[in-house]
């Protein structure tokens, strides 16, 4: 198993760390991390591995080992020297990328809020987000961007807290996909919350947010996209609603 520092605190950017698997394709495993692996629609994280020596291990993304969601494999960008298992390495993130998907996902839920329809699919990028809804009416894109930076303005805290797999079963409006369930096995799941004692919003997600919703700063929805019939995409972009 790889502790998984980001699942305990998002804003941790480095962490001491010991190799203990190379696979056959060079991926890297340690026994614990700071770098998120993909999932749920978010990007695994960049960065680096410092070696004694003070060399770089530039990592070009991350990802979690096929069937499990208790490894994470770190994969070295080409060309990249391959460390040997019991090295001891310091991991350190991309920071600036990794707080603006932070912000970003933050802001997908907060969109999910404003529009509290089932969700079809969703995509979390450093700049341009998506989220698609099942949903059939048209939508105004100044409106919905009005309640976001309501919700940004109010600057609502954002937590975590686990539950059993019991308690999501007795609770299922919590899950907001319609076609992706949260992953189980574990007898846990994490959900993430927004405002005092979760009165905004609480859903299951393993993904890294920012602490209070003022953070994510000003957002917009750039573009309605009809996706079917019964389907409509929206994406969020950074800054103001540009003027029409």
């Amino acid at each position: 198993m790889t502790r998984q520092h980001f699942a305990e605190d998002a804003y941790a950017a480095t962490c001491d760390a010991t190799v203990t698997g190379i696979n056959e394709l060079g991926g890297i495993v340690l026994d614990q991390t700071v770098f998120y692996a993909t999932s749920g629609g978010q990007p695994g994280d960049t960065g680096f591995l410092e070696r004694s020596d003070g060399s770089k291990i530039e990592i070009a993304t991350t990802v979690y080992e096929t069937g499990s969601k208790e490894i994470i494999v770190h994969v070295p960008s080409e060309g990249s020297a391959a460390p040997e298992i019991g090295e001891t390495l310091v991991a350190h993130i991309d920071w600036e990328r990794r707080y603006n998907l932070m912000r970003m996902h933050t802001a997908c839920h907060l969109l999910s809020v404003v529009c509290p329809l089932p969700i079809t699919g969703a995509s979390v990028s450093e700049t341009d987000s998506r989220i698609d809804f099942d949903m059939t009416e048209a939508a105004d894109k100044a409106e919905i961007t009005a309640k976001l930076m309501d919700l940004v303005s109010a600057n609502y805290p954002i937590f975590t807290r686990w539950i059993s797999e019991e308690e999501l079963d007795a609770n299922p409006n919590l899950v907001k996909s319609k076609n992706v369930k949260p992953p189980r096995g574990v007898g846990k799941i994490r959900l993430v919350c927004i405002g005092e004692d979760a009165f905004i919003d609480s859903q299951p997600c393993g993904g890294t947010h920012v602490s209070e919703t003022a953070e994510v700063g000003e957002i917009h929805i750039g573009k309605i996209e009809k996706k079917g019939r019964e389907n409509r995409r929206m994406r969020i972009r950074f800054g103001p609603l540009p003027a029409s």
